[in-house]
């Protein structure tokens, strides 16, 4: 289902495949090393620190809790622990050039436009305070002054899942090559219907997975009605056409999206996404190489809503698949654009490029009222990104923004396809939609609240129209 004129749409459809490389562990190792460069040592000299100089226990333990070891903890995919004393110090003059330069923690949005409620940024005085401690030596404090320890589930972001569902059957991967996508449709015996409230995906090797969605299945769902329950597949090993072209699109509900540096589903009180009594869970995976075979075997952590919410969230998204970017082109320019069929309250964003991709915005249209064609209408930034295929972050209004039916929004991407591209794969070559990162895509999610006897069907029902209009 489209929206909009032919060249412009938003779709009732999940994500196109595409690839969204799991490579924060590289960027984290090329981070540090080029601070490590920079700064000639892992650690400042020990010196008498100031009086009034910050210390880790009182000043610098708390920003470390709210900011960085959501990820910079045991087992997650930071590449050291910031923790306890002897693990921050070690690296403290690295953590200075992060910070002073803004590298940490990464968050690309322009701070031109829009207000976030996960903008994980420092403030001013919190960069100040890590910059002050490092200088006078980082010195350690008094154990006394330290905060509690910030409490995290074993294994997960959010907090302990009250049911995790997991890929029956590992997928086996090669070593060298591109892989097929691969789906794996897990039952989820639910005897009632439930209302998601937090999720979150965990690859178990989170280093060959490009990206991950799962998709619900309700039981009525025709969608990929032949393929095999609880075992991996792809769309060559399908024999049914129909289930051949399934495992392209579909206009199945996204229960959640995992890429680089996204963090989980954490919806609002009153708000949920839904999964009917008796459904399927499908998880779509794109895998990459690493020159050496391994297996994955992917779960999903469900948190439940305490009581049914007031509106049911929906993800969309805005695509454009026909783009030509051609060779040596250092700011091609491509967009999508289409009207909302219903209210709906808008929540969050998450934009999507491959390599190539450098900027990427969403707008509002609003137009002039003159019958004279769109030079005259206004254009409203709701969020520009300086993209980073790296770190594909979402980026959640900090107050959700009503949409009347008939509004047009659009997502605009810019490209990169010059040799001053440092992650261009090939400045030579024309440059089309593909499933693959030497590809590209221009791919604008967006998620929406609305009431909750709504489904994603329903709502792109448009209302009849009245008086011609």
């Amino acid at each position: 289902m489209f929206l909009g004129r032919k060249t412009s749409r938003i779709d009732a459809r999940g994500p196109a495949p595409h690839s969204l490389l799991g490579a924060r562990e590289v960027l984290f190792a090329v981070l540090l090393a080029i601070a490590a460069a920079l700064c000639n040592a892992a650690s400042p000299p020990r010196q008498s620190a100031p009086a009034t100089a910050p210390t880790f226990y009182k000043n610098v333990l708390p920003i470390l809790q709210q900011h960085c070891q959501s990820c910079h903890r045991a087992g997650e995919i930071a590449p050291m622990p910031l923790v306890t004393y002897a693990q921050t110090r070690r690296f403290a003059v690295q953590i200075k050039h992060n910070v002073t330069e803004r590298v940490m923690p990464p968050w690309f949005a322009d701070p031109c436009c829009g207000h976030f409620s996960n903008d994980p940024s420092l403030t001013a005085q919190e960069i100040s305070t890590l910059a002050a401690w490092v200088d006078a030596g980082a010195p350690a404090g008094n154990p006394r002054d330290a905060p509690p320890p910030r409490h995290w589930a074993t294994g997960w972001l959010i907090p302990k899942p009250d049911d995790i569902i997991t890929m029956p059957a590992p997928v086996s991967l090669p070593a060298t090559g591109d892989v097929e996508y691969t789906y794996e449709i897990v039952p989820t015996h639910f005897t009632k219907d439930k209302w998601v409230q937090l999720s979150e995906i965990r690859p178990s090797s989170r280093a060959n997975v490009h990206h991950a969605v799962v998709y619900v299945r309700p039981p009525n769902s025709k969608w990929l009605a032949h393929a095999p329950i609880g075992v991996p597949f792809t769309a060559s090993t399908l024999t049914d056409p129909q289930d051949q072209r399934d495992a392209k699109w579909t206009d199945a509900d996204i229960l959640l999206v995992y890429a680089p540096g996204s963090s989980p589903d954490n919806w609002p009180a009153g708000m949920a996404k839904f999964i009917p009594a008796g459904s399927d869970l499908v998880f779509q995976m794109h895998y990459i190489t690493k020159r050496r075979a391994a297996t994955d075997q992917a779960s999903i952590g469900l948190v439940f809503a305490k009581q049914p919410p007031v509106q049911r969230v929906l993800t969309l998204q805005l695509t454009n698949d026909w783009f030509v970017i051609p060779p040596n082109d250092p700011d091609y320019r491509a967009e999508v654009h289409g009207t909302i069929p219903n209210d709906c309250l808008l929540l969050s964003f998450f934009p999507h490029m491959h390599l190539r991709g450098k900027q990427f915005e969403y707008n509002i249209i609003h137009p002039s009222g003159t019958p004279s064609g769109t030079m005259h209408d206004t254009v409203e930034t709701l969020l520009r990104v300086h993209y980073n295929f790296y770190w594909q972050l979402s980026y959640r209004l900090a107050q959700p923004l009503f949409l009347k039916a008939g509004t047009e929004l659009q997502a605009v991407g810019w490209f990169d396809n010059s040799k001053n591209n440092p992650h261009n794969p090939d400045s030579t070559v024309a440059v089309r939609w593909g499933d693959q990162t030497y590809d590209e895509m221009l791919v604008g999610f967006f998620d929406v609240a609305v009431p909750a006897n709504i489904d994603k069907q329903h709502f792109f029902i448009r209302p009849s129209r009245v008086h011609g209009r």
